[in-house]
């Protein structure tokens, strides 16, 4: 724990009822060590350091760290394990309660005027609102001035814990933090750490807490060895010193706002007709630049496939590209998107056709299907055998069908992707089961986890169970290792990877059918439930906003790069933006003349 990860504070107004994250007086400033900012403190620690006349211990500003063992315990002391762990360092029983973490603006006012209190952060005050609130109910006593330590209390701008952690960590991303980070970053692993450079900008610590500051094997005496490792231990001891120079400033991106929508002067840059007149279900864009071919893909309920270049530079007005063979090709590459070659010669349309062995019972929709990272591969589902197929979409071969349910197999979804294009399937049937599934991008297939090398007809890396009725909904994680699922008229359930059931989500009502899943990168949860409720948790399972909206069947929504806003359609044929953190609306597209089936947005955020 004396190695623990260490975050700054960023954020230096805990008193206004409203934080202008726009306004630089609002952060705390990095180039600067946090025993520096106040300048009658640091005039302290300058005078402590000159005036030091000891033969055997080198002069230093701090007698004590930013990151101890303590610190860190004290910290997430609401929650388990470190509750336990606290509980053996201090021999059994709490501190004084005036000495337990229990206000965020008291402790950011210590940091500026404690000479022993020069305490940084740790990450989870940007990812874990579950520290600040004291959920297994501990007694942890009452302040010098009677005031029950229990909940954190939290600055005037923050309504709630999860207030707190989204603001400061949207204060941490922002621009301005982004600019600065690098002085931070010299303080604590750079060329500020040690030597003539920290005194200059009084960041000398106690000799013990930099690494090799002394060889703990060459001391034969255990009284002194014993005596020096508890220093270590409970005044704390810097991480290793990785850059020997300056860090460079980073080049942060401009924030994404909903107008970033809007890059042509019209709200539509390109309509895209096909003549089958068919129905498109499915949209999917794969549009890194790291890609050979950049592409939008699109899938019609008929069972048709299109694959459509995409061409990040093009801003041009709106226009209508009908299918048609007499479009230039010149005329094709000044819009955002090329129509796929084989539709437009109108040639070899069997080509990009996924085959027709669908029940017809089953409604297919955006999550009956899964395009690979690398646009080579569909992933279908809803076949009357209980199969789902992989297909090849340079020629529409299926390469493989697989077997997993005891019925119907409705919805697929995968994960993100390794740097070999590997992730994880999930498939979800009318079976009520959800099995996991591993894809191989070399190889272009899904392979057995046991044997991922040999030939043979790979099984589910894990089989998922608790619903009592059929998925309706999913979505899988291989960073976070959890897979979300719901079922008709019933929970949104968590698992692990591995199979193991975490947690429910709490169920606005107990005959609520959760029908789409959208996490944030936050770790934020939004659940469509029934035609337009939308419930938004956090990933441990806790309610935090609902918002319906009325007269409208929402059928698919989608989470921008930065997940502050999400992006939702449905029948009324609107495409509208909201912000992800309180569900309200803040932008909608014109309205378009048919239900909104499927969205995706490109890797650009154009």
């Amino acid at each position: 724990l004396n190695q623990y990860p260490v975050f700054p504070w960023i954020i230096a107004d805990y008193e206004s009822e409203k934080l202008d994250l726009n306004s630089p007086s609002t952060y705390r400033d990095l180039s600067k060590p946090i025993g520096a900012l106040n300048p009658t403190r640091k005039s302290f620690f300058i005078e402590r350091y000159n005036n030091w006349e000891s033969d055997t211990i080198p002069p230093f500003h701090y007698g004590t760290h930013y990151s101890t063992a303590a610190f860190t315990l004290g910290w997430l002391i609401r929650l388990e394990p470190f509750t336990t762990f606290y509980l053996n360092l201090q021999e059994g029983k709490f501190d004084h309660a005036n000495r337990l973490f229990h206000s965020i603006p008291l402790s950011w006012q210590n940091c500026q005027r404690d000479s022993s209190d020069v305490k940084e952060l740790i990450p989870e005050f940007f990812s874990l609102p579950e520290m600040l609130t004291n959920c297994n109910h501990y007694k942890l006593g009452r302040t010098e001035d009677g005031i029950k330590v229990d909940d954190v209390i939290l600055p005037k701008w923050a309504q709630t814990s999860e207030d707190f952690i989204r603001i400061n960590r949207t204060a941490l991303e922002s621009e301005f933090v982004s600019c600065h980070l690098h002085h931070w970053i010299d303080f604590i692993f750079g060329y500020k750490q040690r030597g003539s450079e920290a005194v200059r900008a009084v960041d000398v610590f106690y000799y013990l807490a930099y690494e090799s500051a002394v060889n703990l094997d060459s001391i034969t005496n255990p009284t002194d060895r014993t005596a020096i490792e508890t220093q270590i231990r409970n005044f704390g001891q810097a991480p290793a010193q990785l850059l020997t120079e300056l860090h460079p400033p980073i080049n942060s991106a401009m924030n994404l706002t909903p107008m970033m929508y809007n890059v042509t002067p019209e709200d539509v840059s390109m309509i895209m007709k096909f003549s089958s007149n068919a129905p498109i279900i499915h949209v999917s864009a794969n549009t890194n630049p790291t890609l050979s071919i950049q592409a939008i893909i699109t899938i019609s309920n008929k069972h048709d496939f299109s694959i459509n270049k995409y061409h990040p530079n093009a801003s041009t007005p709106t226009q209508t590209y009908p299918e048609s063979s007499q479009t230039s090709i010149h005329q094709q590459t000044q819009l955002p998107l090329s129509m796929d070659s084989i539709l437009v010669s109108n040639i070899n349309l069997n080509l990009h056709h996924l085959g027709d062995h669908c029940d017809e019972r089953i409604q297919q929709r955006h999550q009956s299907f899964v395009v690979t990272a690398d646009n080579r591969y569909i992933i279908s589902t809803g076949y009357w055998d209980k199969s789902f197929c992989v297909q090849n979409t340079d020629i529409a071969k299926i390469t493989q069908v697989l077997y997993g349910h005891f019925d119907i197999v409705t919805y697929v979804c995968r994960s993100e992707v390794t740097i070999a294009e590997n992730c994880f399937l999930a498939i979800g049937s009318r079976d009520c089961t959800v099995c996991i599934w591993i894809w191989n991008g070399t190889k272009g297939a899904i392979v057995d986890r046991e044997y991922p090398n040999q030939e043979i007809n790979p099984s589910p890396a894990a089989i998922l169970t608790g619903h009592d009725r059929e998925i309706t909904c999913l979505w899988i994680s291989a960073e976070l290792g959890i897979v979300l699922s719901g079922s008709e008229q019933s929970l949104v359930l968590q698992h692990t990877l591995n199979g193991d059931i975490l947690r429910s989500f709490e169920n606005p009502s107990k005959i609520s059918t959760p029908r789409l899943l959208s996490p944030s990168n936050d770790g934020d949860i939004i659940v469509c439930y029934d035609r337009s409720k939308l419930c938004l948790y956090t990933l441990n399972g806790k309610l935090m906003r609902q918002a319906i909206f009325e007269d409208e069947t929402i059928q698919c929504m989608v989470l921008n790069a930065d997940s502050q806003y999400t992006v939702i359609g449905g029948d009324r044929g609107f495409v509208q933006i909201i912000r992800t953190h309180d569900l309200q609306p803040v932008y909608a597209y014109p309205q378009c003349d048919a239900s909104i089936r499927s969205l995706a947005i490109t890797h650009d955020q154009k």
